[in-house]
């Protein structure tokens, strides 16, 4: 098997899918212009996507009741703490940050609560 894409059902859609691709590096691959407005967003690799939808009849990702360890994005950083300054001034909040010889990892809040996390790794995955 292979990894497609890994899906939310979230809130202020539109909002969310500019400040990503803003913020965040990530493209548009498909984007769908009427509800549930699902949209494929892809890293820099192409590889790795994210599903955005809205479909307020069902369950909404509600990530301000969860502890970022449930549930996170992770991006590679090659400078942590800068990308932490950049995106907690465009309305990202600082959660906690862990640095050790060759690690900083940077978990942070993006402007609607989603928990999203900067890994610097000595040694990248």
């Amino acid at each position: 098997m292979v990894f497609e894409h890994f899906a939310l059902n979230i809130t202020d859609i539109h909002k969310r899918v500019d400040w990503f691709v803003t913020h965040l590096g990530l493209t548009v691959v498909v984007g769908q212009e009427k509800p549930p407005f699902m949209t494929f967003l892809a890293d820099s690799t192409g590889r790795v996507m994210l599903e955005l939808y809205q479909k307020p009849e069902e369950p909404l990702s509600n990530f301000e009741e969860r502890h970022p360890a449930t549930f996170h994005v992770a991006f590679v950083s090659d400078d942590a703490e800068a990308d932490k300054q950049r995106l907690v001034a465009e309305g990202a909040t600082l959660v906690e940050e862990v640095k050790r010889e060759g690690l900083h990892l940077v978990m942070l809040r993006d402007p609607w609560g989603m928990p999203l996390q900067l890994c610097k790794r000595a040694k990248k995955f």
